[in-house]
């Protein structure tokens, strides 16, 4: 629809008031809700060129103060946010698209409609900041339904994102925060709903409910299966969702924080089901216990309409020799200092045409309307001049040295005999942490750390990721007192590292230098078949996924559809990430690096599912690539855990790629931080699955 709009709203709550609850508990203030919001903001004015007077928003800042600093009429209560819902319905016309976006925490409360969730029904809701009063009511699951449902049957695209879990555990240390509260909030308080009748929700949430969609546990569980929108939530239901400092400073929510750094290589005909698949990839990388949620129209393509411009461009003002580029964008357009650009001729308009930039620009003097950028890679001989195109790009870093925390118990967790020798182990592990060569580092009282060590009740070391959850499949268990085992838990520790390294590995939405087409692939699961003979014709079953990360028995076969959607041949190659923690190339078999697929080729690949001994579950991570050139990614091939790694190093051919990978795959790593990708136009591409396998 040519004269269609993209609407905003987005809410973000650091600061709640005293919130404390009928059992003692109540809601911390958070650190990185507000932080969320206006990178969103951000995002969608300098990518989609979106008018400040389409965002409406509601935002409560912690600056350590009671209140916040913004004015009562912006706060996220209840009635605001009510309010607002129906103020952009109002707005908004049909075929018009709103993006919705919460950030803060979620919570549980004895239900308002005993008559569809029973007697001790709960109902899932958004937290407003002034819950503690108990004459606040919070936006409950069936009202926030009733406010979609009159989106949808005004004709309104609706995509609503939800960092925000049900309920949270309690966190270890300082490294990350839970945005949800693990308490059922019994208050008594009013009942009558802003949004509707008590029967219009009922009724409402009746037809939206099957017996199909009645549990949901297995799901996001905040509303039932969507219909005519789209649903992004942070976790499952049982699950929790985390906010973590990624740059070591400021923190974002985890889901937020992927969503945007996938969106900022929007492309068109994006998929909502491939960017949550490629959000999953990266939460579990760090997260293991959190798990993003995608329900309703995965198909439908991301701001998928005419109103929506992919491509943000600002001009080049000036051109001078010692001061670099003049562009006119700032802070007000988003843009922050180190912000990058590729520099494309004057004139250009379609920048998937154009085979590669002129060069790489980075700012060095941010203003609010204007800023100075400095030159940092030529790729052409043509000169830059002014009215050159300069288009935002996002560059991508691997965290190759990973920071460890050393968490201690108290004397209340832990047996004496333990206890009064904790500082021992751990004088022993900094110790042993030096022969890590380089790949871990212990953090500092001021640093975020990836992995934090802690003792258990048997003097166990336990690796734990940044919310105290132990990670599972290490084996065998390591007492500290047992010989070698602070030199054992760094090996296991490095070996992490480079699984890590690997798993991060990707480059989704890229374009090929030497052709100028863009490189597609598609991977995707087709199914699984219980028995497999090869000379027969494949018949998978699907496999049926509640929570986007497939579940299959040991023993089955699940097929991988492999598929070049290029115009041109590319070398295609899979590795498998085991639960053992091994990384090994199953595809081509034996010793060859690719096999070339011309453009239209298609393969299904069988794959049968095993679990090491001893294992009950396992996730195996099916990561494919695709290259233009020639590279041998048997590089980053590991062995299962505690085996001995070996170390390839020297057979870098100056292929960027090929350096990359051998970064990854030396001993010491050559730097802290590894940028994927300098040059936004590459040779490669990759994609990936994951299937959890579980012992019958």
């Amino acid at each position: 629809m040519p004269n269609s709009n993209l609407y905003a709203l987005l809410i973000g709550i650091d600061c709640y008031l005293p919130n404390q609850l009928p059992d003692g508990s109540y809601y911390p203030r958070l650190n990185g809700c507000v932080r969320d919001i206006n990178h969103v903001a951000d995002f969608l004015k300098v990518k989609l060129k979106l008018q400040e007077d389409k965002i409406f928003t509601l935002t409560a800042s912690n600056i350590g103060k009671f209140q916040p600093p913004e004015p009562p009429e912006k706060w996220p209560t209840y009635e605001n946010m009510v309010t607002i819902f129906t103020k952009l319905t109002d707005i908004a016309q049909p075929g018009d698209q709103l993006y919705i976006h919460y950030s803060g925490h979620g919570g549980c409360a004895k239900t308002n409609y005993p008559k569809v969730k029973g007697e001790n029904g709960i109902d899932e809701a958004l937290v407003p900041i002034d819950i503690g009063n108990s004459t606040a009511r919070y936006l409950r699951d069936l009202e926030l339904a009733k406010l979609l449902e009159r989106m949808v049957e005004k004709g309104l695209i609706v995509t609503l994102v939800l960092d925000s879990c049900h309920s949270g555990e309690a966190t270890r240390g300082n490294d990350c925060h839970v945005r949800g509260l693990n308490t059922i909030d019994t208050t008594v308080r009013p009942t009558e709903s802003l949004v509707a009748t008590e029967a219009e929700l009922i009724q409402n949430w009746e037809a939206l409910t099957t017996p199909e969609t009645r549990n949901v546990s297995l799901g996001s569980g905040w509303l039932p299966q969507p219909q005519g929108y789209v649903l992004l939530a942070a976790c499952r239901r049982n699950e929790s969702a985390y906010e973590y400092a990624f740059d070591g400073k400021e923190f974002n929510g985890v889901l937020t924080y992927w969503l945007l750094d996938s969106l900022y290589s929007l492309e068109p005909g994006l998929t909502y089901k491939v960017l949550q698949d490629r959000i999953l990839a990266k939460i579990n990388s760090q997260f293991q216990t959190q798990t993003p949620q995608l329900q309703g129209e995965g198909e439908r393509v991301v701001f998928g309409s005419d109103c929506v411009s992919l491509q943000y461009a600002v001009d080049v003002m000036k051109v001078e020799q010692n001061k670099g580029l003049f562009l006119n964008a700032g802070q007000v357009q988003g843009l922050r200092q180190g912000a990058q650009f590729a520099i494309y001729p004057y004139g250009t308009t379609d920048f998937t045409s154009v085979k590669q930039p002129l060069a790489l620009a980075e700012i060095t003097q941010l203003g609010a309307t204007e800023s100075w950028c400095e030159i940092t890679e030529v790729f052409r001989k043509e000169p830059i001049e002014q009215g050159s195109q300069a288009l935002l790009i996002n560059p991508k870093f691997i965290k190759l040295v990973q920071k460890i925390r050393l968490f201690s118990k108290t004397e209340n967790e832990l047996p004496p005999e333990i206890y009064q020798r904790q500082s021992q182990a751990w004088q022993t592990l900094s110790d042993a942490i030096v022969t890590g060569q380089g790949w871990v580092e212990l953090a500092s009282d001021h640093e975020i750390a990836n992995y934090q060590i802690t003792l258990n009740i048997n003097g166990e070391y336990e690796i734990c990721d940044p919310s105290g959850t132990p990670i599972k499949n290490l084996r065998p268990a390591l007492r500290f007192t047992d010989e070698d085992a602070a030199l054992t838990l760094v090996k296991r520790l490095v070996h992490l590292a480079k699984y890590r390294a690997v798993q991060q590995l990707d480059n989704y939405y890229q374009k090929s230098k030497f052709s100028g087409s863009n490189l597609a692939l598609t991977v995707e699961l087709a199914g699984k078949q219980i028995d497999y003979d090869p000379v027969e014709e494949p018949l998978p079953q699907p496999i049926s996924d509640p929570g986007h990360t497939p579940t299959v028995n040991v023993g089955e076969w699940v097929f991988v559809r492999i598929r070049n959607d290029s115009s041109q041949a590319l070398n295609v190659t899979l590795l498998a990430l085991q639960p053992d923690w091994s990384i090994e190339q199953v595809y081509p078999y034996g010793g060859a690096n690719f096999i070339t697929f011309y453009p239209g080729d298609e393969e299904l690949l069988p794959l049968h599912t095993n679990l090491p001994n001893g294992y009950q579950e396992g996730q195996d991570i099916i990561k494919v690539f695709a290259t233009v050139g020639t590279t041998d990614f048997h590089w980053l091939e590991l062995p299962p855990l505690d085996q001995p790694i070996m170390a390839m190093s020297g057979k870098t051919s100056g292929n960027p790629l090929d350096e990359l990978l051998g970064a990854i795959a030396s001993e010491q790593p050559p730097t802290k931080n590894l940028e994927l990708m300098r040059n936004p136009v590459a040779d490669w591409i990759t994609k990936q699955v994951v299937v959890r396998t579980k012992l019958t």
